[in-house]
């Protein structure tokens, strides 16, 4: 019988996240271009960009405080250091929504860049940023609710 490694249902679920996460943003844009800054008011996205990145920072930390955590926490537990491998999920979605909220962030900046430097802000480019943004977020959540489950079961 073949068994598939520990974690792989993370990687999936993360994958699937990020194409549910693309498609979702994709399809809503109907402009040919989009305007960062609000009414058109050149410097208006820099508030904007700093909540964004902050919101990031926020999720990207929880996200590794909690991974040091649970793998720290695994020395305490016996099985000489290592974790059970039903954590490889939820540990995997944590990692994956720190990739995806590091790959956001720079998404942002480097829209900001391109349309200082008078390059459109293409449907494609506002959906990639979208589609990190919300993985990222989507991953965090379901890492969460994948260790309530280990944990209380």
């Amino acid at each position: 019988m073949c068994h598939l490694p520990p974690g792989f249902s993370g990687l999936v679920t993360a994958a699937l996240i990020l194409l549910i996460a693309w498609v979702a943003a994709y399809s809503g844009k109907k402009y040919a271009s989009y305007d960062l800054d609000p009414k058109g008011v050149t410097g208006t996205f820099e508030p904007i960009l700093a909540r964004y990145l902050r919101i990031a920072e926020f999720i990207i930390g929880i996200d590794t405080g909690s991974i040091v955590l649970i793998v720290g926490s695994s020395a305490l537990h016996g099985q000489a250091g290592h974790l059970p491998w039903v954590y490889a999920t939820p540990l995997l979605l944590l990692g994956c929504s720190v990739i995806y909220g590091v790959i956001f962030m720079a998404c942002l900046i480097m829209n900001d860049e391109n349309v200082r430097h008078g390059n459109p802000h293409t449907p494609a480019r506002y959906a990639l940023s979208e589609t990190f943004g919300f993985g990222s977020l989507g991953c965090f959540c379901a890492g969460y609710i994948f260790l309530v489950v280990l944990v209380t079961r």
